[in-house]
């Protein structure tokens, strides 16, 4: 018998999630639904999110609508009478009218309770934790606070970025909905632990602002930011290429403390880095040791 699907989901982790339930022989996705054609770019092309475009590849009838409580949507999720609607990375919280329906089923990228909400594969990065993972939950009306199912758990490599880590538990996620799914009525649903539950915030651009305090800090935030919103000084001047030297010597903030091939090393209050490239606002990226030699900058002097 194969388990008729209604999929929810917008970015490419919840894209590959739907890939594995398109490809897998139990199951049949009836229905998707994602978030409205987005502005990308600077150029403000309108762009369907990567679920609505493999939805469409595969013939499987696509609903974007702003809201879940919006005319007609939850008349045309009943219709399709499914025995699970599995939600990835959607975007919205789902109405009681349609958690309703049918037991829906959450893939969330971390250990819950910690790090509920919109970025728990970045704040893993920015607190330096050891292990992550994926928790396949019972939804309920609260945001990421349901009956938990299974866990798969990731030993975070120390100089793991944010790109690598997404897709090591995409991966797992893509396990972890089929193991669920096909084993859902032996898995007896555990409590969320409220006392142990955290929140994280959507990732805003003033975010990627640094200072030359903690290197350690600096280098789990290059981890956490990789590709948007990055890293950068107050004046705006983006680092790129960065490996953490010493997590613990002392030095005087931004001090250049010597010159590596194309890469300069760089003193904060606690800590050093190895910076390769940098990128004044508005200007091309260069090597680091380009960045001083045309600013006249030597070992000694502060770099920003």
């Amino acid at each position: 018998m194969k388990h008729k699907i209604v999929y929810m989901g917008t970015p490419h982790y919840a894209k590959e999630i739907l890939q594995t339930l398109i490809n897998a022989e139990d199951m049949e996705v009836s229905l998707v639904i994602t978030q409205p054609d987005r502005p990308v770019g600077r150029k403000k092309v309108l762009t369907p999110p990567p679920v609505k475009i493999l939805a469409e590849e595969n013939s499987i009838e696509v609903l974007q609508p702003n809201r879940l409580s919006d005319e007609g949507i939850f008349e045309v999720i009943q219709s399709v009478k499914p025995n699970f609607i599995i939600v990835a990375a959607f975007g919205q919280i789902l109405p009681k009218r349609i958690l309703d329906i049918a037991p829906c089923i959450n893939l969330h990228a971390s250990l819950l309770p910690q790090y509920r909400g919109a970025s728990p594969v970045q704040q893993s990065l920015l607190n330096g934790d050891e292990k992550t993972g994926v928790t396949s939950m019972l939804m309920e009306e609260g945001l990421d606070t349901g009956n938990m199912l299974e866990k798969m758990e990731f030993i975070i490599p120390e100089d793991i970025r944010l790109h690598a880590l997404m897709q090591q538990l995409t991966n797992d996620a893509c396990t972890l909905t089929l193991s669920t799914i096909r084993n859902f009525s032996n898995i007896i649903p555990q409590k969320q632990d409220e006392s142990q539950a955290t929140l994280c915030k959507k990732i805003k651009k003033p975010d990627g602002e640094i200072d030359f305090e903690d290197a350690e800090l600096i280098y789990n935030k290059y981890r956490a930011f990789e590709g948007w919103p990055g890293i950068f000084d107050a004046k705006g001047t983006k680092l790129d290429g960065v490996a953490l030297i010493d997590i613990k010597s002392k030095n005087d903030e931004c001090e250049i403390l010597s010159f590596e091939e194309e890469s300069v090393i760089v003193g904060c209050s606690r800590g050093s880095l190895k910076i390769e490239r940098l990128q004044p606002s508005s200007k091309k990226a260069m090597s680091a040791k380009a960045y001083c030699v045309g600013r006249g900058l030597k070992v000694g002097n502060t770099i920003i």
